[in-house]
């Protein structure tokens, strides 16, 4: 507990070193404790803000609303247009970069417009050790990362969290519904649909921890191995609302829920190869 305070008191010194700023705020568990943190040094001088995108599901964007609220901070909404570059609907395993590369150059002219400086993003130490394109994105606009320069790992985010009375302490990792969809396979507003449909479902038959992962006619659902009984309890109904999307086949996982599972796939993929950022030429 007291390394842990150690580390929330170099967070707090190195957002009152920054002075004010943008966070990138989702509503996750990482961007709700930075935004607190930022605005219990910074005061009025932080600005929450979130993208609108059919990537984020309608609930998640709700919940960015009301914790921002919360925390009492003031918030702008935009809409990020991922969806309309090539690469990113490719889906190629670098898929991410787009999306951040999107986000961070409306937040970067929003925080100039604003003369706000700089912005921010909740990306924590344990994201150094995972497949993160869109840090790539984040190096290319100058993103800070407090809580990974701060050397907090989720753990300690989470228990953090839970000092401070946040109730995203245990909220289930959220991740845009574009990763629900295997690399390569294309991404479209339809599919996005679909997926976000058969999540709702899921949500509403009371599952926390759960991911509706998209096979052309298969839907691959993903939930916590505690709740394979639900599974067997609302099966009936969870296999006849999903079909109505216009999947064929309904399967479990039997690995249960894990975050990031279609980066398995890149097993032996060099990372640098799987991180790459595409020629800026490209990039628009």
């Amino acid at each position: 507990m007291t390394f842990m305070l150690e580390k929330y008191r170099r967070l707090q010194e190195i957002l009152a070193d920054i002075g004010q700023g943008v966070v990138a705020f989702s509503g996750g568990c990482d961007s709700t404790l930075l935004l607190r943190v930022a605005h219990d040094v910074l005061g009025d001088n932080i600005l929450a803000l979130t993208a609108r995108s059919p990537s984020m599901a309608p609930w998640e964007r709700e919940d960015a609303e009301r914790l921002a609220s919360l925390i009492g901070v003031k918030q702008m909404w935009v809409d990020s247009h991922e969806m309309e570059r090539e690469e990113y609907r490719a889906n190629p395993s670098n898929r991410c970069f787009f999306c951040k590369d999107e986000l961070f150059g409306i937040a970067i002219e929003k925080a100039a417009t604003l003369d706000l400086g700089t912005v921010m993003d909740g990306a924590n130490f344990d994201d150094r050790g995972d497949h993160r394109p869109g840090r790539l994105a984040a190096k290319k606009y100058e993103v800070r990362s407090p809580l990974d320069e701060a050397e907090l790992t989720k753990k300690e985010v989470r228990e953090l969290s839970k000092e401070l009375g946040l109730p995203t302490w245990d909220k289930p990792a959220i991740a845009c519904l574009a990763s629900r969809f295997p690399y390569g396979t294309k991404i479209t507003r339809e599919r996005i649909a679909k997926v976000t449909e058969c999540e709702r479902i899921l949500r509403e038959l009371g599952f926390r921890q759960f991911r509706a992962r998209y096979h052309d006619t298969i839907l691959r659902i993903e939930v916590d191995p505690s709740e394979f009984p639900q599974v067997m309890e609302t099966r009936d109904t969870l296999v006849e609302r999903c079909k109505e999307q216009g999947f064929l086949y309904i399967a479990l996982d039997l690995q249960g829920y894990r975050s990031g599972s279609l980066n398995e796939v890149l097993k032996d993929t060099p990372k640098q190869e799987a991180e790459a950022q595409p020629n800026a030429s490209k990039v628009a």
